[in-house]
């Protein structure tokens, strides 16, 4: 903790925002421009915002107080929930949530929050979208599905179902070019370069592309594969707790779901990813925990070759060759 910095930590709701700082003054502000402007006269260079990262309700004000030049900490719900439920509170306000907030700010090493450009945000909003769309266009489909195995389905319910998924394959194909546009402007060379590895093709090149920032946010491959919650969580204590290891799931699910699903492509195209799954069947292993491994191995591959500028060569030894 540095003592010359005063830490507000923010609780964000639709309409207010709650506020506790470092000298345990409270303050509520209404969830917009004017409770932006009101709360940003308590701040200077020395103020440290630290919120969570609610859904969508935080990144107005998260915004705002970065565009002003100021320290945004926006951290992971779940790490701010372990220490309250460490701290066993018995009160559940969003006052108190803030000053429990501002107490996790006090005694945790915090990250700047950098935001992201109108690009990445405008890419983002497509690819949570078409996630909605596939939702909706599943549902469809198994509604068509299930009016075709009644004796006599209604003729005008088929035209209408037939008519919505229509329009959501059109809308999906809109969107879908969209992104591609707006990838290829901002990431033209490492979405080429990432579609050259076995198994990860166009939609998930760009995908992890857009998921993960352009590979900037991470420093690791390591801090990737946690981020996609593809590392393991072993359990045990004594002679008696001996759980099998199994991934954390506290990751990104999309880029998870994603990665596993090429993962059955990679075993037949991909060396390296075909050697990992034969070895660990080969000593036992279920075959899914083979396929994780390989999605690991791909997380890791795509990784190398963002950072490193190289492109995937199955000839050369490492599997990478220069651009």
């Amino acid at each position: 903790m540095n003592k010359d910095i005063k830490y507000f930590g923010i609780d964000i709701s639709y309409l207010v925002f709650d506020v506790t700082d470092s000298d345990g003054n409270y303050y509520q502000f209404k969830n917009k421009v004017s409770g932006f402007k009101a709360f940003r006269k308590l701040l200077n260079s020395e103020s440290h915002c630290v919120m969570e990262a609610t859904g969508y309700y935080h990144y107005q004000l998260a915004y705002y107080l970065f565009e002003e030049g100021l320290n945004v900490s926006v951290e992971n719900p779940l790490s701010v929930k372990r220490f309250i439920q460490m701290r066993l509170s018995k009160i559940k306000t969003d006052k108190s949530d803030s000053k429990l907030i501002c107490s996790y700010a006090e005694q945790v090493e915090l990250k700047l929050w950098k935001g992201s450009s109108k690009e990445v945000q405008e890419c983002l909003q497509i690819t949570r979208t078409l996630s909605v769309y596939t939702k909706q266009r599943t549902m469809i489909k198994n509604k068509l599905h299930g009016e075709s195995v009644l004796g006599e389905p209604s003729k005008a319910i088929v035209r209408s179902l037939k008519r919505s998924l229509k329009h959501l394959d059109k809308e999906m194909s809109s969107l879908e070019d969209l992104l591609l546009v707006l990838v290829k402007e901002a990431h033209k060379d490492l979405f080429t370069r990432i579609k050259t590895i076995p198994g990860i093709g166009k939609k998930t090149s760009i995908m992890l592309i857009v998921l993960t920032g352009g590979f900037e946010r991470f420093s690791s491959a390591a801090e990737l594969c946690s981020y996609a919650g593809l590392t393991p969580v072993i359990r045990q204590s004594g002679s008696s707790i001996k759980g099998r290891p199994r991934i954390s799931k506290m990751g990104n699910q999309k880029l998870r779901n994603l990665l596993f699903m090429c993962s059955f492509t990679a075993c037949k195209y991909n060396k390296a990813c075909r050697d990992i799954y034969e070895r660990l069947v080969a000593k036992g292993k279920s075959k899914k925990l083979a396929l994780i491994a390989v999605c690991n191995k791909l997380l890791k591959q795509a990784f190398a070759i963002a950072k490193s500028g190289l492109i995937f060569d199955k000839e050369y030894k490492s599997t990478l060759v220069k651009n």
